[in-house]
């Protein structure tokens, strides 16, 4: 009987494995991904969001506390939930929601030496940041959905934390940056990466193609991406940030793609301004959006 060849896992196969049992798991409040949806949806209108967001009185704290904030500087305090949402527009409001829905998960132990759920919501708050800074600052566009792929970019190694957390922490402890590209790595142990399941969360979420794309590519070294795209921001950010030494993993190195590291170059004290003020930007986020980051 002839030898039969055992065949790789196919990434996304294993990722949509992974991230069914995630969310099989309810480790996504309902409330959050009813809304979430919602967002998505053209029609809904105001009313509908309120009487969704009045299900959770911490969410409904979270709303009015951040339209209330010295942020806005509103002369009259605004007390209605609809009236909040109009105000702050549903950019902001699915940013806050999603915020909301995965602090918690960063927050709990993982019970991995080799991993840190609280330095990953770190990284993840502080190139969430940085993308808004340069979409803004240097492409003078919208940074709402840059800011949402800084924080969603890396969901994918909580969701394997959580759901295949022996696997997890076997990659973690072999993971050797300087001997393979981190995906590569996470691939021969995991069968997949958090790329990948990244995307596919945003996918399952209804997130632009844009938003799913940049998270699903932000370790690939590309040839032809645009700087002022969100693939490129993103990994603009994830450079910057790792030079500012907040890393997910204090070993992993960033490498940046050529058309982006000749636009930085280009720019480079743009990018010096960015870097110098992204501390105090980090600081009124987490007055904002109530990211603690300690």
């Amino acid at each position: 009987m002839a030898n039969q060849i055992k065949k790789s896992p196919d990434r996304l196969d294993t990722a949509r494995s992974l991230l069914k049992k995630f969310t099989e798991m309810k480790t996504i409040p309902s409330i959050a991904t009813r809304l979430v949806h919602m967002l998505e949806d053209e029609n809904s209108t105001f009313q509908e969001f309120e009487e969704v967001i009045k299900m959770d009185p911490t969410l409904v704290l979270r709303v009015l506390r951040l339209v209330n904030s010295a942020y806005y500087a509103l002369r009259t305090k605004i007390t209605s939930v609809s009236e909040a949402v109009a105000f702050i527009g549903i950019d902001n409001l699915r940013n806050l929601i999603v915020i909301d829905a995965l602090k918690h998960l960063f927050s709990k132990a993982s019970g991995n030496e080799n991993f840190s759920r609280n330095r990953l919501w770190l990284h993840c708050a502080t190139v969430s940041i940085c993308c808004q800074m340069i979409s803004e600052r240097l492409f003078t566009q919208k940074g709402e959905d840059a800011f949402l792929c800084g924080i969603l970019h890396d969901i994918g190694l909580i969701v394997e934390d959580q759901v295949a957390p022996d696997l997890f922490r076997e990659f973690c402890r072999t993971c050797n940056p300087e001997k393979q590209v981190i995906t590569d790595q996470e691939y021969f142990i995991m069968g997949t990466d958090h790329q990948a399941i990244g995307a596919l969360l945003a996918e399952d979420w209804r997130l632009s193609d844009d938003i799913r794309q940049s998270i699903g590519r932000h370790h690939h070294f590309m040839t032809d991406v645009a700087p002022e795209s969100l693939s490129g921001i993103l990994q603009i950010s994830e450079y910057l940030v790792f030079r500012l030494r907040v890393s997910a993993f204090p070993e992993i190195t960033m490498a940046l793609s050529p058309p982006l590291l000749l636009h930085m170059k280009g720019n480079i004290r743009e990018y010096r301004a960015i870097a110098e003020d992204l501390p105090e930007e980090l600081r009124k986020a987490k007055e904002i959006y109530n990211l603690e980051t300690d």
